[in-house]
Parts: C-alpha cells; structure tokens; sequence
C-alpha cells in the first residue's frame, strides 16, 4: 500500500492539491491502481487517463517508496513509507477542472 500523506509544500496532497488542481482521491488512486509505470530506484511514476468526451489527459503520480527523500529532507519513521510525493497533468500546470468532477 503506499500512502498519500497531507503533507506540506514540498509533498503530499498540500504539495499537489492546490498548485495542480486534483481534488479528488479517485484520480491519484486510479494511477496507483497497479504496477509502476516507470522506476528509478525508489522514485516510482505510476500514470493514468482521464477522458471527458473527446479530452483526455494523462495524470503522472509520483512516489517516494522509501522511508527517506533522496535529498534526506524528510523521513517517513521506521517501518515506513514516504508515499506520495507529487500529481500532476502531463504538460500542463494545473489539470483542468472537468477532471474533479
């Protein structure tokens, strides 16, 4: 299971939810519905789409499966898993709004 965590400004649903505009669990947790799509190391990108008629965007999450950052700025604790880190819309700075519905 990996976590998505409140976080703050640099992880988390803080870091995400406001600058990216996804504000709904189903999104984050529809890419994370399966294997990684991408993995270096511990930084894992699960990937997912989204369709509203003939639109559709890709929604890139991004995980830290390690108790630790790479940067070692954050710990998780022992036992535990930083989670996610980050989502977004491939290729463009907030996802629109239809995908919060």
């Amino acid at each position: 299971m990996i976590p998505t965590r409140v976080g703050n400004s640099k992880l988390g649903w803080k870091h995400f939810s406001g600058p990216h505009n996804i504000k709904k669990c189903k999104i984050v947790n529809a890419a994370l519905n399966g294997k990684p799509d991408k993995k270096n190391g511990a930084r894992l990108e699960y990937w997912a789409y989204a369709w509203n008629g003939n639109r559709r965007v890709q929604v890139i999450v991004i995980v830290q499966y390690a108790r630790k950052t790479a940067d070692g700025g954050y710990d998780a604790g022992a036992g535990q898993k930083i989670g996610v880190i980050t989502a977004y819309c491939k290729g463009m700075n907030r996802c629109p709004n239809w995908l919060n519905q």
